[in-house]
């Protein structure tokens, strides 16, 4: 399939930073992007170049206008973890892609998910959205692409890390230091959604996608250490104090819906879970993450010294 052919593309989840992430990145390239928000105009995040109409997933009037006359989509869930409610949005979007023809949806499932069943809503709720873009698309004419990433560095360029890594080079955050990651940022999942939209012979695949690097948590810090030229110790963060903090930005319910991912990788059940998958799905779809250490040094963390004045 061409770069040069602009697609027309239905983004589902664009003020979010995961898809916000995407349909930058589409845009950028020339293709006609659109999205759907619930949140009033002043709220919303600046896409350029993107298309904004008022909706909700949970009407399927909505998503079937924002799916009207697009080639292609990229959909990333909202943050909710109420099975009935995403099973719903699911089947909506499922159904608005078949009426309008797209030739090929890309699911972000925003998270890696375990081959066996869980207790977790964070998993749970991600799978039962794949089921039904599965099961609603199948023999429709819509081919279905999955990337399921691991742990985003972009989580740790943030009010609560930045000061933190910057002024104590102290690295914190809820994973066991023990658990081999593939951190990878919003632009390199841009890049691998835009490639799994774009790219030949990937039909019907899943894609465990990642960064250049697995690492330790130790190995993580020596990394952001290359990357910001000072000595950083990691620290891991214990999953209920996480919750915590995260709640007061997400709201309760939010908040224990992602944190039930850091819970789970504690309990140590399954510790490959966020690794790379030895450079299959960068090979599959022409991938190459930055390492980790040029991330690093491409952010401008002299925002959290507290040397500015």
């Amino acid at each position: 399939m061409s770069d040069h052919i602009p697609m027309r593309v239905a983004v589902v989840g664009a003020t979010g930073f995961q898809g916000g992430a995407t349909a930058r990145l589409l845009a950028e390239r020339k293709h006609r992007v659109r999205t759907l928000s619930r949140k009033p105009e002043a709220d919303r995040p600046e896409l350029p170049g993107v298309s904004i109409a008022s909706g909700d997933l949970g009407r399927y009037e909505d998503v079937r206008q924002l799916f009207e006359g697009a080639t292609h989509a990229a959909v990333v869930m909202p943050l909710v973890y109420q099975a009935e409610k995403v099973m719903r949005y699911a089947q909506h979007i499922a159904k608005a892609a078949r009426e309008a023809g797209v030739g090929r949806l890309v699911y972000n499932a925003n998270t890696r998910v375990p081959d066996r069943s869980t207790n977790v809503v964070a998993f749970e709720t991600r799978r039962l959205a794949e089921t039904v873009f599965r099961e609603g698309l199948a023999h429709s004419g819509v081919e279905l692409v999955v990337v399921r990433p691991p742990v985003y560095l972009d989580n740790l360029f943030s009010p609560w890390n930045g000061p933190a890594l910057v002024n104590e080079g102290v690295l914190a955050y809820p994973l066991p230091a023990d658990i081999p990651t593939a951190w990878i940022s919003h632009r390199d999942l841009a890049e691998a959604v835009y490639a799994a939209l774009t790219v030949d012979g990937v039909a019907g695949r899943a894609f465990d996608i990642g960064g250049a690097q697995t690492l330790t948590g130790d190995e993580l810090a020596t990394a952001f250490g290359q990357g910001l030229g000072r000595a950083v110790r990691y620290v891991p963060l214990e999953p209920g104090i996480f919750e915590q903090g995260l709640a007061q930005i997400l709201g309760e319910e939010s908040a224990a819906g992602v944190s039930g991912i850091y819970h789970y990788m504690a309990t140590g059940l399954e510790p490959g879970l966020m690794a790379g998958d030895e450079g299959e799905s960068a090979q599959a779809l022409s991938l190459k993450p930055a390492p980790v250490d040029e991330w690093v040094a491409r952010q401008p963390w002299q925002m959290w010294s507290g040397e500015q004045s």
